[in-house]
């Protein structure tokens, strides 16, 4: 049986690996006052009902990552920031937007990698004036670039509805059945491109 599985199917360490896939919920903003953490950890708790992998918050800010190419810059963190994405099967991006576009931050931790990201799926949770709309729309240009596969739904929370005085997250009740939407694309979409990874 062993030859044939190699053959035609999977291996049964492959469909472990498989079911408990690794989602990364990426905190897209490193500014002081960000609201951002308070949105990953909502979303963690959503997600961590379902039991479908394991979610894990990444906080960009926790890693030394100056601007990439800066001459003398401590880039000490770049090794550690690719080894926590290259664990992850798949992602949750969480997206501010700042002048019609996303953090730069974000787009520099982006960039720091490439192999890291490849063959694997992403839902984008934003949030701003227009529900972060403009910035998830950016966003998923530079993910195809990096062969990240972005799922349809998309959570947008806006600073008037979803916060009190732009800081207290305070989602309204149907926000947390879009996050379920959005996952229930990412989950599939992940363990599609694992067997291609």
């Amino acid at each position: 049986m062993g030859f044939l599985n190699k053959l035609f199917g999977s291996s049964q360490e492959e469909e472990k690996q498989m079911a408990t896939l690794n989602i990364g919920i990426i905190i897209g903003s490193t500014r002081e006052g960000r609201v951002s953490p308070q949105v990953a950890q909502w979303v963690k708790e959503i997600a961590d009902k379902r039991g479908d992998a394991n979610y894990t918050v990444i906080d960009i800010a926790d890693y030394k990552l100056p601007l990439l190419g800066e001459a003398g810059a401590d880039a000490s963190g770049a090794a550690a920031w690719s080894e926590a994405v290259a664990k992850q099967d798949g992602f949750v991006f969480i997206v501010q937007e700042y002048n019609h576009s996303i953090t730069g931050a974000l787009k520099n931790a982006l960039d720091y990698l490439r192999e890291e990201w490849n063959n694997k799926a992403a839902g984008i949770v934003s949030y701003g004036s227009v529900g972060g709309a403009r910035a998830a729309e950016h966003l998923r240009g530079i993910l195809g670039e990096l062969l990240i596969a972005d799922v349809r739904v998309h959570p947008a929370l806006s600073l008037f509805t979803d916060f009190e005085n732009g800081t207290d997250f305070k989602p309204k009740a149907v926000q947390e059945e879009s996050v379920n939407q959005m996952l229930d694309q990412v989950i599939p979409w992940s363990k599609a491109l694992y067997t291609i990874r």
